[in-house]
């Protein structure tokens, strides 16, 4: 962290990224400096228009003041991670709504739903479509595309495949049956660079499909818990396959009362 000015003695404990936002790793164990959070607000505001009330960027401004306020960073301090890896906030867009997705240091701490005008003729109205499985697969290619297949993305692809068909049976060649291969293949190989990943399985994901359908809360608890039950940690990975589902769910719920 850059050392703007001397840091008063203090026994106040600074908040650290861990304590406000779900990041793991050395960014957990780092206060949150004035710098990350203006990062933040200047990608929020770049993306859509304003820094969001109650968002990640207000969460960092809060934390970030309070740290000033007690010694424990200087006004332009900027943590190291975040220095290095930066803070990104970034925008997927579909068919009636786009999907943002908020980064610390290349982490996913954040991820919405917002409805978006369709574009349609005057004597032809357009009903908006719900969200379905499928796409909420798709732009887990996008948020967390470079992830490699694990073990616990491949059983959420398969319960995510199973809802959207209606069928038990897993189709060779399918979504299911490649996140399979990929999550197995992935576990013996040695390299990083070399592992498939997500958007290598989850790229154009609704063609791949033999059906598919909108995104429900049930589908949403029925995917993350396959996610989490096949994860070490027994937690599912922000802005992944069950993180998706569930944002589609919700704006399903509020947008096009699907449920």
């Amino acid at each position: 962290m850059s050392q703007e000015q001397p840091k008063r003695h203090t026994n106040q404990e600074p908040i650290k990224y861990g304590d406000v936002l779900p990041v793991s790793g050395d960014l957990a164990q780092k206060p949150i400096a004035p710098e990350d959070a203006a990062m933040m607000q200047s990608a929020e505001s770049r993306v859509l228009g304003q820094t969001q009330p109650g968002g990640v960027a207000s969460v960092m401004q809060a934390a970030a003041t309070k740290n000033e306020q007690a010694g424990i960073v200087g006004h332009k301090d900027v943590t190291d991670v975040t220095g290095d890896r930066g803070v990104t906030v970034t925008e997927t867009q579909l068919p009636g709504r786009r999907i943002v997705t908020e980064s610390v240091g290349g982490q996913v701490v954040g991820q919405f739903v917002e409805p978006t005008p369709l574009q349609c003729a005057p004597t032809s109205p357009v009903r908006e479509s719900a969200l379905t499985i499928g796409e909420a697969l798709e732009a887990t290619s996008y948020t967390v595309g470079q992830k490699p297949v694990e073990q616990s993305d491949a059983a959420a692809i398969q319960a995510a495949e199973v809802r959207a068909t209606g069928s038990n049976v897993i189709t060779p060649g399918g979504l299911a049956s490649m996140a399979q291969s990929a999550a197995a293949f992935n576990a013996d190989c040695p390299r990083e660079d070399e592992k498939i990943k997500l958007s290598d399985v989850l790229t154009g994901a609704t063609a791949k499909l033999p059906a598919d359908k909108a995104a429900t809360r049930q589908d949403a608890a029925g995917v993350a818990s396959a996610e989490m039950r096949n994860s070490p940690d027994a937690t599912a990975t922000p802005g992944g396959v069950a993180a998706s589902v569930a944002a589609a769910a919700r704006l399903n719920e509020s947008v096009t009362n699907v449920m």
